[in-house]
């Protein structure tokens, strides 16, 4: 497994999942840059404007293109051989620089829209975001250790229901259990931290006085990030999952939602 160097301080990637420049996602993107920027060196994913191509094809494997086997090990080839797709090497690039990881999308379909899944499929390559073992525990890198540990994410997020809906005991079910997937699934896996989601509600609705209003408080979340923590997700490392890793009894007795996954 390669180990990156330390992320640059006050170094920022924002990955941005929205086809239309008139959008209020487009107007939060412009805000939040703008806020980011006083204090970082920002770079950008911005899917749509640069045509970036989120199908994982056989040809991302480089050599092993034609060869049965494991996608997953055969993309890690790739990565240590340093044969992966120009592209994909350039998002690895701005994320091993970045300290703080903005992903700002709209919710569609009660999920990410698919150009940032793809993201996930194609750059999040074993070697690059995952892999390895803790020589002294024993236990796979991952889930708050691996090679992009340290780093920290903000998660914004535009959804067109309103806060009781998509709540606690919403009809459309609890959205930080929506996106249990992404927050721990994937960035927590991969060491990545996330703060608590910033959401958007009834963002379809929104008039031009409400999209400035959720534009200037994007800003100051933003502006006060650095004192905020992220959430507290147990690490794998930590002996509270053990045998099959599932969590220990003892903890959270009786519990089966996502938050015992969480240090209380």
């Amino acid at each position: 497994m390669t180990e990156h160097t330390a992320p640059t301080s006050g170094s920022a990637l924002w990955v941005y999942a929205h086809p239309r420049a008139t959008s209020l996602n487009a107007r939060l993107f412009r805000a939040g840059r703008e806020a980011l920027a006083e204090s970082r060196s920002v770079a950008i994913s911005d899917f749509y404007a640069q045509r970036f191509d989120p199908v994982l094809r056989i040809s991302d494997l480089g050599d092993a293109s034609d060869t049965p086997g494991s996608i997953v090990e055969q993309a890690g080839a790739a990565y240590a051989s340093g044969t992966l797709p120009v592209d994909i090497r350039e998002e690895q690039r701005k994320l091993t620089e970045a300290e703080l990881l903005v992903l700002q999308f709209p919710l569609w379909w009660f999920g990410v829209p698919a150009i940032l899944k793809g993201w996930f499929d194609r750059v999040f390559t074993d070697g690059f975001a995952f892999g390895g073992t803790d020589p002294e525990l024993g236990v796979p890198r991952r889930y708050g250790d691996g090679p992009l540990a340290g780093r920290r994410a903000l998660i914004v997020v535009t959804a067109g229901e309103d806060p009781g809906s998509i709540g606690a005991r919403g009809i459309s079910g609890d959205l930080e259990s929506l996106l249990f997937p992404l927050t721990h699934g994937t960035l927590w896996y991969a060491g990545i931290a996330s703060h608590a989601l910033h959401v958007v509600h009834d963002a379809d609705g929104l008039d031009p006085d409400g999209a400035e209003r959720e534009a200037t408080r994007l800003q100051e979340r933003l502006r006060g990030l650095e004192s905020e923590p992220t959430l507290a997700y147990r690490r794998l490392r930590d002996g509270d999952y053990r045998g099959n890793r599932a969590l220990r009894q003892d903890l959270a007795p009786g519990r089966t939602d996502f938050g015992i996954h969480l240090h209380d």
